[in-house]
């Protein structure tokens, strides 16, 4: 499957499309968040990371740009990074911070707010677009290379009604 849509029509659905992503995840994938302030992309987030296991708290990166989780999927540990380039002032300091370097092919890279990274940030293979659509939201995922290919062809998630 090369794209997908849904109605997301409150945040229990948001969260339960983040549990299923995690299933559906690969290591290795980078995934770009699009949306606007409280679209949920956050939310989103952190109900995947916590699927994948994460016990604990999943903060928002706003300050920090990034948080690394370790967390197990399909029985192997793997991380995650959760990266939000909201404050960011430059591409620069993208590039100052190593964060390329996280992105190894191992790694699995959340990143919100990807517009401020570009052109340094490596390309996504998954791109979510978030959407307020009156009290619920309206979801878009593309794949945009093989793995991501891989994790939506993985997905399997039914809003509710």
């Amino acid at each position: 499957m090369q794209h997908f849509t849904a109605y997301l029509p409150d945040e229990s659905a948001t969260l339960l499309l983040g549990a299923a992503l995690a299933r559906a995840v690969v290591p290795g994938l980078v995934i770009y968040l699009h949306g606007d302030l409280g679209a949920g992309k956050t939310a989103l987030t952190r109900a995947l990371i916590q699927a994948a296991g994460h016990q604990g708290t999943v903060k928002s990166p706003t300050y920090t740009l990034s948080e690394p989780y370790r967390v197990q999927l399909d029985g192997q540990p793997a991380n995650i990074i959760h990266y939000d380039l909201y404050r960011m002032s430059s591409p620069e300091e993208f590039l100052d911070a190593g964060f390329r370097e996280d992105f190894d092919g191992k790694n699995i890279c959340i990143v919100e707010w990807p517009e401020k990274g570009e052109p340094v940030l490596p390309p996504p293979d998954v791109r979510v677009s978030l959407e307020v659509h009156g009290v619920g939201r309206a979801v878009e995922l593309q794949a945009l290379s093989p793995q991501g290919l891989l994790c939506l062809d993985r997905l399997s998630f039914a809003p509710p009604p």
